[in-house]
């Protein structure tokens, strides 16, 4: 096995997982592939504790604690996230030193329910800063217009965050503006900037499985071509406007005073149309200063046969910008695509979040003590 994973590391990627689950805690799991596989961060999202938290494994005695004490189901989820989330942090502690805080961080969301609501998102984000207590937790907002405000708000009170569902690259670029302005609003207000970090994930395989479906639709020689061409572009693309914006003049004196760039994160990198490689979005989108989480399934696959082979996305940008024009003149609306990706990932994640208060409820339920 070539050590694909630390060449990937040497090129400037930072390896998160996108998985978390008590079980891969208790059992030694996170802290092996933080050993031997580079890993240096988890993402989680509501659709994977409902996975894990369905699961029911390792979480038994802190569900018929809380139906003990008779708790809500909403404060139920939360001190079981929090919990699953203290602990990964705790063990990602090491590498959050190392790295003075670039890595070694865990991601946790705010209540998906909340996404087009600005006061409430930045009031949950205050709560789960306290409720975690870690100096290496993200906390993870969505990319929504209400969302906007919120994480410069939330930015400014020095609170990092992770801003995720970004689809489109004018989305980014507000992505970019909002996290400039929280940092402006931080340094005014007096708080250390070094101490305050982002990551802006840019999701990428969801991309090429909607615009495929209207290539296929098309059925030209001309629209199969073009198939698993866009995600990539879209997301080199990004990677040049992240350039362009931590190079600016307003980035220069936030950079005088010690904060520290935005990173783009590469999420949603599971390939999900088995006639592509299973490692595309990782070996295809290889550039320094970004993060790439992956599912376990991708992470194992980068491993065992992940060809790696320097920096994939500077100097593609005009071809990258040749491909998007491509499918939009085959009439495929880019805004329409991205405006629904968006919606859909909102509305995946609170269905996630429905489906895991619905399950533990039940369990709070059964598990509650019978009166005397």
């Amino acid at each position: 096995m070539t050590d694909a994973l630390k060449r990937l590391s040497d090129e400037g990627v930072a390896i998160w997982l996108d998985d978390l689950s008590r079980k891969r805690i208790t059992s030694g799991n996170l802290a092996e592939l933080i050993d031997q596989q580079h890993v240096v961060g988890v993402t989680t999202n509501p659709s994977i504790f409902q996975k894990a938290i369905s699961s029911g494994d390792g979480y038994e005695q802190q569900l018929k604690d809380l139906a003990a004490r008779k708790v809500t189901v909403d404060e139920a989820i939360r001190m079981i996230t929090t919990a699953d989330v203290r602990d990964a942090a705790d063990i990602l502690r090491p590498v959050y030193d190392a790295t003075e805080g670039q890595d070694g961080r865990v991601s946790i969301e705010v209540d998906p329910r909340l996404a087009h609501n600005t006061a409430a998102t930045v009031a949950e984000a205050k709560q789960l800063a306290w409720l975690v207590d870690r100096p290496n937790t993200l906390i993870k907002i969505p990319a929504t217009k209400a969302g906007l405000p919120a994480i410069t708000e939330v930015i400014g009170l020095g609170i990092s965050v992770n801003v995720t569902l970004i689809f489109s690259l004018e989305r980014y670029r507000e992505v970019m503006d909002a996290y400039l302005a929280g940092l402006e609003k931080a340094k005014a207000r007096g708080l250390d900037l070094s101490k305050i970090h982002s990551v802006a994930s840019f999701f990428v395989s969801r991309v090429d499985s909607e615009i495929d479906k209207r290539l296929d639709k098309i059925g030209s020689d001309e629209a199969k071509a073009l198939k698993g061409k866009a995600a990539l572009a879209n997301a080199r693309l990004a990677y040049e406007a992240y350039e362009q914006v931590f190079s600016s003049e307003r980035w220069a004196a936030l950079d005088k005073a010690h904060a520290n760039k935005q990173r783009p994160l590469w999420a949603s990198t599971g390939v999900k149309d088995p006639a592509y490689k299973d490692t595309l979005y990782v070996v295809d989108l290889v550039a320094p200063g970004t993060v790439n989480t992956m599912p376990e399934a991708t992470l194992e696959a980068t491993a065992d046969h992940g060809e790696v082979a320097g920096d994939t996305v500077r100097g593609t940008y005009e071809q990258s910008r040749a491909e998007l024009a491509a499918v939009a003149k085959l009439g495929i609306s880019y805004d329409d695509v991205v405006q629904l990706l968006e919606d859909e990932g909102v509305e995946k994640f609170e269905a996630s979040w429905n489906d895991l208060l619905k399950s533990t409820e039940a369990e709070l339920s059964k598990l509650a003590p019978t009166e005397a």
